[in-house]
Order: C-alpha cells, then sequence, then structure tokens
C-alpha cells in the first residue's frame, strides 16, 4: 500500500522547553511542548513524551516518518548524547527518564534519517519557512545559541574567532526556501565564577537575563521584567548596552549592582530595594529597544527588503516589537509565535522539509493551535469522575457565547477550554481565562484569586480585528500577542483593566477564520456591551505550565477562584458541596490526583 503522506519531525532536545513538531507534507500537523504533558514549568530531559503526543494525534508510529532533525544549544545532540550515555546530569536527562532515553530508536541514533543542526539556524528556519512572505530579511536574537565551532551557517568575510564563544544573534536574507546568513553576534567566553553561565556574558539577550537574574532571582523571568519595567524612572541607571560604530557594546555588570532579589529573602512586593528594581528594569528595556531598532534599520539598509521576520526569545519581547513594527522601516514584520525554545522544534522540522527533502515552502502558519483536539468522550470523563461530580454543575449549551458573554458581562472570571491547544507561551484564546475589561479592580480580582501573581503585571487584551485600530494605535497587525500598542485615550477609562501603567496594551486580534468560536464570543460580549474587547490571560496559575487536557483544566478550575469554566460546549458551574470538599481536599490531598481518581468516560 503506498504511503499517503511524506512526514517531518522536528526536536528541541534536553534543556529548557523540549518540544516537537510534526510536519505533515510540510504543513504543521501537530507541535507540544514537553511542560504541557508533565505539568513542569519548561521542561527539559528526554523527548519520549512530545514524539509520542505527536505521533498518536496523527496516528502513525515513527517508521512512517521521514525524518527526524534534532537541536540541543548546549552541545550538537551527538555529542551530547553520547556524553549522557556515560555522564551523570540529571539536569538534561533525570534517572527516571534513562533507561527510557536508552531504549529509544532516536537516542544515540546512527541514521541517515536522524540529522541534528545548529540553534539560530533553527531559529531562523522557524522564522522565516512558516512565515506569508516569499522574500524577505530575519532577526534572531536569544539569550545564547550554539557554540561558534558548532555554527553551521558562516557570515560572509573572515569570521574566524573563538571557537567557544556562543550565538548571541544572527541576521539572515531569504528567497523563496533559500537562506543566506549576513551576520552573527558572538557571546565571547567570560572570567568569574559564573563564567559558564550564558547571562554573565556579553550579549544583548544575556544582559536582559542577566537584569531578570537580578531582580527576580531567576534568568527566565525576561516577561515580568517587560512588564515591571514602565514603573521605572528615566535615566537613573546608567546604560547597559550600547551601540558604537555599529557594534555592540556592553560595559562589565559590578558593584553597583549590589542589591539582588535573593531567593529566600522575603516577601519580593515588599522588598526594599523595588526601586532600584523598577529604575533598573527600565534601563534594561530601553537599551534593549534602541538597539534592536538600530539593528533593525541597519538590517533594512543592507537588505532592501520590505518583509521582516523575528525569532529567538528577545522575540518575546512585545514592548520592543511594537517600536520594530513601527518604527524599523520594514513594510511587514512577522514573529513566530513560539519565537522561544519550544519554536526550535518548528525550525528543525522546516530545515529538514526545505533543505534535507528539498520540497517546497507550501505552508503559512496563520494561526499557533496545533495541540490535539479532546473528544467529547474525554470531556465527558473528566465531567463524571466522582469527586469532581460532587463540587460541579455541568449544563449542556446551545449557545455557549452567548451564554458565556453575559457571564463575562456580569464580571464572572471564565476558564475557555476550545479545541486544540496553542503553541508557545501565550494563550491564545483555546487555553485562556477571560475576563471583562471595562473595570480596573478586575486585574486584582484575577491576580488575587487566581493568577496569584505579582500585582504590577498587566492582562492582554483581545480584539475583533476589525476593530483594532478604533481602539489601539498602529496598523500592523498582532494575532500572536506578541506586539505592545498604545491604548487610544478616548478608549483607556472605557477598558481599564488591560491598559499597562505606560497606557499599553499587549494586543491579540482575533479573526473568524482562524478562531471562529472566540470570534463568536467576541460578538456577543459586544452586543451586550458595546466593547469588542476581553481580557486574556493563561489558563494557569503561576508557576504553572498552561492547561493542556480536560483534567487540567478541571482541576485549576476547583482549585481557584475561577467562576465558571467552558469545556467547549458544556458550561461548568461549582456546586454548594464545593465549598465543603475543596478545602479538605486541600488540606488532605492533591487535588490533581483527586480529579483523575475515578471512572472512566462512558
Amino acid at each position: 500500500m503506498p504511503k499517503k503522506h511524506s512526514y517531518v519531525l522536528g526536536l528541541n532536545t534536553y534543556d529548557h522547553d523540549v518540544s516537537a513538531c510534526l510536519l505533515r507534507d510540510g504543513a504543521i500537523a501537530f507541535a507540544i511542548s514537553k511542560e504541557r504533558l508533565t505539568r513542569e514549568k519548561h521542561a527539559s530531559g528526554f523527548y519520549k513524551e512530545v514524539i509520542d503526543y505527536c505521533l498518536e494525534a496523527e496516528g502513525i508510529t515513527l517508521d512512517d516518518v521521514d525524518l527526524v532533525v534534532r537541536n540541543s544549544y548546549i552541545l550538537p545532540v551527538p555529542e551530547m548524547e553520547e556524553q549522557l550515555a556515560f555522564r551523570d546530569m540529571p539536569g538534561f536527562l533525570p534517572p527516571p527518564e534513562r533507561e527510557q532515553a536508552e531504549k529509544h530508536p532516536i537516542f544515540r541514533a546512527n541514521s541517515d534519517k536522524v540529522v541534528s543542526i545548529s540553534h539560530h539556524l533553527a531559529h531562523a528556519y522557524s522564522a522565516f519557512a512558516a512565515s506569508p512572505f516569499e522574500e524577505g530579511a530575519v532577526m534572531i536574537v536569544d539569550g545564547v545559541g550554539s557554540y561558534r565551532a558548532d555554527a553551521m551557517e558562516k557570515p560572509p568575510g573572515n569570521d574566524a574567532g573563538n571557537p567557544l564563544a556562543r550565538e548571541s544573534e544572527s541576521y539572515y536574507r531569504f528567497s523563496g526556501a533559500r537562506l543566506e546568513c549576513l551576520k552573527k553576534v558572538w557571546l565571547e567566553p567570560s572570567r568569574g565564577v559564573l563564567n559558564e553561565e550564558f547571562y554573565s556574558m556579553p550579549g544583548l539577550g544575556a544582559l536582559y537575563s542577566r537584569a531578570s537574574t537580578y531582580v527576580f532571582g531567576d534568568w527566565n523571568k525576561c516577561g515580568e521584567l517587560m512588564g515591571l519595567a514602565p514603573y521605572g524612572r528615566r535615566d537613573q541607571v546608567k546604560h547597559l548596552l550600547a551601540m558604537e560604530g555599529g557594534e555592540l557594546r556592553v560595559p562589565g555588570w559590578n558593584s553597583e549592582f549590589k542589591q539582588p532579589f535573593l531567593i529566600g529573602a522575603g516577601d519580593w512586593e515588599k522588598h526594599p530595594a523595588m526601586r532600584h528594581w523598577e529604575d533598573l528594569a527600565w534601563r534594561v528595556q530601553d537599551d534593549t529597544e534602541n538597539v534592536l531598532l538600530a539593528r533593525t534599520r541597519w538590517l533594512r539598509e543592507t537588505t532592501g527588503a520590505k518583509n521582516l521576520c523575528i525569532a529567538g526569545g528577545v522575540a518575546l519581547n512585545c514592548v520592543a516589537n511594537g517600536r520594530i513594527a513601527r518604527e524599523g522601516g520594514f513594510e511587514n514584520v512577522w514573529i513566530q509565535p513560539a519565537a522561544g525554545d519550544d519554536g526550535i522544534a518548528i525550525g528543525c522540522a522546516y530545515y529538514g522539509w526545505l533543505e534535507v527533502l528539498k520540497q517546497p515552502r507550501t505552508h503559512v502558519m496563520e494561526h499557533a493551535y496545533t495541540g490535539r483536539v479532546y473528544g467529547e468522550n474525554e470531556i465527558a470523563g473528566t465531567l463524571q469522575k466522582p469527586l469532581v461530580r460532587i463540587q460541579i454543575k455541568p449544563v449542556r449549551s446551545e449557545n455557549i457565547c452567548r451564554d458565556t458573554a453575559k457571564l463575562l458581562a456580569d464580571q464572572k472570571v471564565i476558564g475557555w477550554f476550545q479545541g486544540p491547544s496553542e503553541f508557545g507561551p501565550r494563550a491564545l484564546g483555546n487555553r485562556s481565562l477571560l475576563a471583562d475589561p471595562r473595570k480596573a479592580e478586575m486585574k486584582d480580582i484575577l491576580n488575587s484569586r487566581v493568577k496569584h501573581r505579582q500585582a504590577f503585571r498587566p492582562f492582554a487584551p483581545i480584539v475583533l480585528a476589525e476593530r483594532m485600530t478604533d481602539i489601539f494605535e498602529g496598523e500592523e497587525d498582532s494575532p500572536f500577542m506578541l506586539i505592545a500598542k498604545p491604548v487610544r485615550p478616548e478608549w483607556r477609562e472605557k477598558i481599564p483593566g488591560i491598559v499597562h501603567v505606560d497606557g499599553t496594551a499587549r494586543v491579540q486580534t482575533v479573526r473568524e477564520a482562524t478562531n471562529p468560536k472566540l470570534y463568536r464570543l467576541l460578538k456577543e460580549f459586544e452586543a451586550l456591551t458595546g466593547v469588542p474587547v476581553l481580557i486574556n490571560t493563561s489558563f494557569n496559575v503561576k508557576g504553572e505550565p498552561i492547561v493542556e487536557t480536560p483534567d487540567d483544566a478541571m482541576q485549576c478550575f476547583l482549585a481557584t477562584g475561577i467562576d465558571h469554566l467552558v469545556l467547549h460546549d458544556t458550561l461548568v458551574s461549582k456546586s454548594a458541596l464545593h465549598k465543603v470538599v475543596e478545602p479538605l481536599v486541600r488540606t488532605f490531598g492533591d487535588v490533581s490526583d483527586l480529579v483523575k481518581v475515578g471512572s472512566q468516560p462512558a
């Protein structure tokens, strides 16, 4: 029987944000991050779960896959796996996964069917190959990439240098499936106690992570640092990044910065260094924006291109993205929705499809809904579990969008679970918490009752695409919640729940073609209130991944102050018994275990 489809599997492996992407005939069939399945934020380690998820969702086996392409930014994957075979490195391969890896056909594979590529090259393919442009430029900026010795693409001219320098920035032009490297900026190894930590090195993304570590005690809290920046005062801290003669200069980090947040040092929000941290956040954000704008303008002048594609962890900085879109000189800007290292899986898969298999570009990533759809029998299984049933009142709705819009207009917080999950760090309307933006206090309600996060952090809006320019400044589209826009002055008092302290919002535009149910919900809410906007934040609590399954959604619903849960067309409310059962669950057991124990789907 002839093979029906051609499949390429892309993998980001071992370090943070392990993920997989399965291409079917050059189009994304499924993509998932390991954290969504294991419930461990930024999960590292082996990649069996994500492979199994994609293959099972497609109904195929590994034998049906034509090519596997992998990346690990630490070392080339074959070298990484050779070291893992004889070294105890639990951060990259924890003991429970070691036996699993040793039995897996891809681990230490010696086959032409399994290929490895370098880090920024994978980011670049994730950016341009899925974009809507036939030609243009590519900008990749992140914390750290491959060693210079391992980078597969070479820029023009003499790029000789320290082989242990790491990728920091990479710039390209593309036409069709052809990619050409124009420039690379390297992280030179640094001296000192933390010389192996990338955030000690002089680079754009590395500096941002260093500031995140200083303020929050975690290099991966860059989004929180961006949110804190508008609270800072201008020019209270010296420049930490600068462009001189077209080259990046990163002054040394010294004892002027002697007020780091130390884990266990008490309440972060009451720390006496808060004013200093706010001022530092402002400086780092402003310097980052200015350097990125200088790089963008150089790339525009060098290539003459009209279109720009962006990926890499720094591309998640929606404030900088807004300025790039408005001031960078390109007519069109497209940002990979999984711009961080989870998106490496997409880039690996497209490298395999375009460069190894020599197939044409045919797919545009118009949305990021790449998970599998959970069936009604799986929804029913969640609702029927004994310790769930006594806490809920489920009702099948004939018009779930209209019923939900009424609840939202009545200031209820809704857990919204629909269709396939989103790939990347943003909830884009299928695994979302939704609320009314018309009252400023809704931010505090969400932060205190549900999200359990710092009060300064803003919430993002979803808006009908055709109404975007009525409410927000700027023509650039933002379907992936990756561009911050000023809220028009006449709307700021109408929707204060989504307006940040600097008058901006991280916008997601919604179209009927890509998410018809979310679009209908917005239309119903607009009909009731005159406002085509809702608060949209990720369906999770602080420190946990976004929910993936109906069980995950139910667990979060029962353990927090979410008022109602929508599972497809079923509206779930909490019963009177919930107030009795939930404290017992919290005291005597893990609600996730209790939710998952019980009857199976009928």
